[in-house]
């Protein structure tokens, strides 16, 4: 079936869903349904609607439809030394480019590259009405409609369903080294805030166990000089570290305590929550596996500045994340009943 024949063809099961109140469950790779749960309604599988629409590597942009494999996407980039700046991760190797947009995840060179929903240009959606719109264009200068295509970063499928993406990308960097110094967290708090203020070329920052880790990624004399100025053990296997990390394969994501995800200020001190931590994204994004009532997560997350989410853990915890304000609530569902008036995409 060619490309416009499947958008048409899920936009015609969009309209008839939204005209008969009858809920869809939109389905990639189902990769991080561990996060997002197991939505009510017919299945929608976007799989199908998949391929590179156009790579342009001169112009660091490409555009692909939401059922492509992540995995095709990275390959295709990596022939040129090109790569996805935000880092996603997958989650499995069935990811899909929708899913990993809807779901906004970024990896741990999120704070100096960006976040997923900085790298979107623009988006081809079918609303709740079942038509299809395109918003947003294929390079930086075209800002018609440029932010509610970056919505659908973070939607989880609940305003849209994703047909296409176009995507800027980034140059893969000529050297990357990983460092090692030995430290407890406090210290790698104030480290890692201390050297985001200098001209160094920082890529990524975490602290796990007794040891902060950072990476360096730039021209060969850059990464060099700044060893020079940093100190610390180069780390063996620094990309499987990186990778493991990105994709929760590290031992401290295994096991069956509730994971959960605080996002605070970089150099906000550690909360006084029991439990195990792991520090991410140079300090701004804090991994806790613990068993504390969700109620005072929330309570310490926002004390800090910041807020929890309960990432990997039963459904049926109560206070999964922390509620919104209201102004944000507000505003959530004007955005909701704008682009799915019948509350017909992803129902919890």
């Amino acid at each position: 079936m060619h490309d416009a024949d499947l958008s048409n063809s899920l936009a015609d099961t969009v309209r008839a869903a939204a005209a008969a109140r009858t809920a869809l469950a939109i389905r990639g790779g189902q990769t991080k349904q561990f996060h997002t749960g197991t939505c009510h309604g017919t299945p929608l599988d976007v799989r199908p609607h998949r391929g590179i629409v156009s790579y342009e590597p001169t112009e660091l942009v490409i555009t692909a439809r939401a059922g492509t494999p992540l995995a095709e996407i990275d390959a295709a980039l990596a022939a040129y030394q090109q790569m996805l700046g935000f880092e996603p991760p997958h989650f499995g190797k069935a990811a899909t480019l929708g899913g990993t947009i809807a779901c906004g995840f970024s990896g741990p060179r999120r704070p100096y590259a960006g976040s997923a929903r900085d790298f979107v240009l623009g988006t081809r959606i079918i609303n709740g009405r079942g038509e299809i719109l395109k918003f947003g264009g294929q390079v930086m200068k075209n800002v018609a409609g440029y932010d509610l295509s970056r919505l659908m970063a973070g939607s989880f499928g609940t305003l849209a369903v994703l047909l296409e993406v176009s995507l800027k990308v980034l140059p893969r960097p000529a050297t990357e080294m990983t460092l090692g110094f030995q430290t407890g967290a406090a210290d790698a708090i104030g480290r890692m805030n201390t050297w985001a203020g200098l001209p160094l070329p920082l890529s990524a920052a975490a602290h796990s166990g007794d040891t902060l880790y950072i990476r360096l990624s730039g021209a060969e004399s850059a990464v060099r000089a700044a060893h020079t100025r940093l100190g610390g053990e180069p780390v063996a296997n620094g990309d499987a570290f990186w990778h493991d990390l990105r994709e929760h394969q590290q031992p401290f994501f295994h096991g069956s305590v509730p994971l959960w995800r605080l996002s605070l200020p970089p150099a906000a001190p550690m909360p006084a929550l029991a439990g195990a931590w792991l520090i991410d994204w140079g300090g701004a994004q804090r991994w806790l596996k613990s068993d504390t009532p969700a109620a005072e997560i929330h309570r310490q997350a926002s004390a800090a500045g910041g807020y929890a989410t309960l990432f990997r853990g039963p459904r049926e915890t109560p206070g999964r994340e922390t509620p919104l304000a209201e102004p944000l609530r507000r505003l959530q569902e004007n955005l909701k009943q704008s682009l799915d008036p019948a509350g017909i995409f992803n129902v919890a």
